[in-house]
């Protein structure tokens, strides 16, 4: 059985700038199994995804909680599973780096660090505070046996800041403060990308969404890592609510095709 300090060794070698990691984020034990069954090397978990599995929106779950669901998506899978935990519950670096120490305690092999403040007003820590949050997380992530893959976030395009100077700052700072791999979710252009990629020295992850280049341009811009964030999660939940609403408007059952698809795509995976 593979080693948590295998997995983490394994999860941070699959970043190949040019090939990259291909990283579905799993919302419950048997999206995690069945995303496992389709050839994935690595899952990570989504917050946003796992807070609608509870009936609540992104950003409303407890520490407690997060951790117990990475626990969770590890214990379903033989992959490296790396962990989103948002600001890690914590605006100063000593309560950051307890979060990134109960994540190594949780199995995981890696986890994020964003520089989100939670707070509307300023949304994003100034970046003294920000590179001192992530050499804190990077110091726990790399104290034990297993040294989990930190990923560190510029949040700056999610919250109405679209400065491509600025994110590369931050992820400059945060990678001198010791991050493993470099993230700035809502970044669409091929142009900044390939602009992020040159101007650091370490794994660059982009976010799959409306807009971004295809995996294949991103690949030639030089990326080693592609994950969905919650665009799974919340694409089961849209064919949910689609199914059910043609079930109660028009009383027919168009859904069961994919119905019958999901059900055998479930007994391939847990078997």
């Amino acid at each position: 059985m593979t080693t948590q300090t295998e997995k983490a060794g394994q999860f941070l070698d699959l970043h190949r700038p040019g090939n990259p990691l291909l990283m579905p984020n799993p919302w419950d034990q048997g999206s995690a199994k069945l995303l496992s069954s389709l050839g994935f090397q690595a899952l990570a978990t989504t917050s946003s995804g796992f807070a609608a599995t509870v009936g609540r929106l992104d950003g409303s779950v407890s520490r407690d909680e997060a951790l117990a669901h990475a626990a969770a998506i590890v214990a379903a899978t033989d992959l490296p599973v790396s962990a989103d935990l948002e600001n890690c519950f914590a605006g100063d670096p000593d309560g950051v780096a307890r979060t990134v120490t109960l994540a190594a305690e949780a199995g995981l092999a890696g986890c994020s660090v964003e520089d989100f403040t939670g707070d509307e007003n300023e949304p994003v820590y100034d970046i003294g505070l920000a590179a001192e949050r992530v050499a804190a997380a990077a110091a726990a992530a790399h104290a034990g046996p297993a040294r989990l893959v930190l990923t560190a976030r510029a949040e700056n395009y999610l919250h109405g800041r679209s400065d491509l100077a600025d994110t590369i700052t931050r992820l400059r700072a945060y990678q001198v403060a010791g991050a493993d791999v470099l993230y700035a979710p809502g970044l669409t252009s091929l142009a900044d990308i390939r602009q992020l990629v040159a101007a650091v020295d370490r794994p660059v992850n982009v976010l799959a969404m409306r807009g971004v280049p295809s995996v294949g341009e991103l690949a030639g811009a030089g990326v080693s890592r592609v994950s969905v964030g919650g665009a799974f999660a919340f694409a089961a939940l849209g064919a949910l609510a689609d199914a059910a609403t043609e079930f109660r408007d028009k009383g027919t059952y168009g859904y069961a095709a994919a119905s019958a698809a999901g059900r055998q795509a479930v007994q391939h995976a847990f078997t």
